[in-house]
C-alpha cells in the first residue's frame, strides 16, 4: 500500500491543479468499492496523466507485492489458524490426513493431521504486520521486505500432544512455512510455557523481526514439506 500511495502522489504532484484535487481528497467521503484510490486513478485517467497501459501495469505490480494480502482479511482466528492454514497446507501436501478415532484411539482434537499413519502434526500460523500500528489487519500487513518490527505469535502450543510442528507465516507478498519436531520447540529458549492458567504443557512461541534468522535450519520450501516432515520424526522418534 505504501508503494502504490507514494506512485500515486508523484502522479497527483505533477498536476497543474495539484492543489484543487488534494482539497477534494481531503473532503473526500468512501464508501467501498469507491475510495480515495478509485478516485484519485480515475481522476488521473480523466486528464489523461495516467494512460490505460500505465493502470494495467500499476494494478499488475500492486497484486504481485500483494498477492496474500486477502489472508489478512480473515477475521476471526478459527477461519484464519484452523481452515485456512491447514486447508492451504493440505493443498501443499495431499497425503496429510485428518485424524479420527479410527486412526488414532487416542485422538481428542489435540493435533491437527496425520501423515504416514504414525506422524501426528500441529499447524500453527501467524501473520507478520507492523508491531507499532493500531490500524486494521490489512492495513498494517507487512511485505516480505519491510524493516519494521513484527511479532508472530505461535500460541497454544502443546509439545507432548504431536511429533512435529508446521509454522505458517504469512506476510503481504509471501508466505514461508518452517518445520521442527515438537522437542525441539519444548526446548527453545523463546519457549513460553503456561501460556493460559490450569493447561498444562501449553505454551507459545513469538517469531519476531530480531529472532527469526535463528530459525533459518528450519525453513523449508513449500515443495520440501513433505519431506522435511519426514525426516523431523525421524530426528524427533532417533532422540
Amino acid at each position: 500500500m505504501e508503494k502504490l500511495k507514494e506512485q500515486l502522489d508523484d502522479l497527483v504532484s505533477s498536476l497543474e491543479n495539484e492543489s484543487e484535487l488534494r482539497q477534494r481528497l481531503g473532503d473526500l467521503f468512501s464508501v467501498f468499492p469507491f475510495n480515495e484510490y478509485e478516485y484519485i486513478i480515475s481522476t488521473l485517467l480523466g486528464l489523461r496523466k495516467l494512460s490505460l497501459d500505465e493502470y494495467y501495469e500499476l494494478r499488475d505490480e500492486y497484486i504481485s507485492r500483494n498477492m496474500f494480502l486477502y489472508v489478512f482479511e480473515i477475521s476471526a482466528p478459527r477461519g484464519f489458524g484452523e481452515t485456512w492454514a491447514q486447508g492451504h497446507l493440505k493443498e501443499l501436501v495431499p497425503e496429510l490426513v485428518k485424524p479420527s478415532k479410527k486412526r488414532d484411539p487416542d485422538y481428542s482434537g489435540q493435533y491437527d493431521f496425520y501423515l504416514d499413519e504414525k506422524i501426528r502434526i500441529e499447524v500453527k500460523a501467524s501473520r507478520a504486520v507492523d508491531f507499532n500500528s493500531r490500524e486494521a489487519l490489512p492495513v498494517k500487513a507487512l511485505s516480505s521486505d519491510s524493516e519494521k518490527e513484527f511479532d508472530m505469535n505461535f500460541q497454544q502450543a502443546k509439545p507432548a500432544c504431536c511429533d512435529v510442528f508446521v509454522w505458517v507465516g504469512v506476510w503481504r507478498d509471501a508466505i514461508r512455512y518452517w518445520v521442527l519436531t515438537s522437542d525441539e520447540v519444548a526446548n527453545n529458549r523463546y519457549f513460553s510455557k503456561g501460556q493460559h492458567r490450569g493447561n498444562v504443557g501449553e505454551g507459545q512461541l513469538h517469531l519476531k523481526h530480531d529472532n527469526i534468522d535463528e530459525f533459518a535450519k528450519n525453513e523449508v520450501k513449500s515443495n520440501r514439506l513433505l519431506e522435511s516432515l519426514r525426516n523431523a520424526y525421524t530426528r524427533q522418534t532417533q532422540e
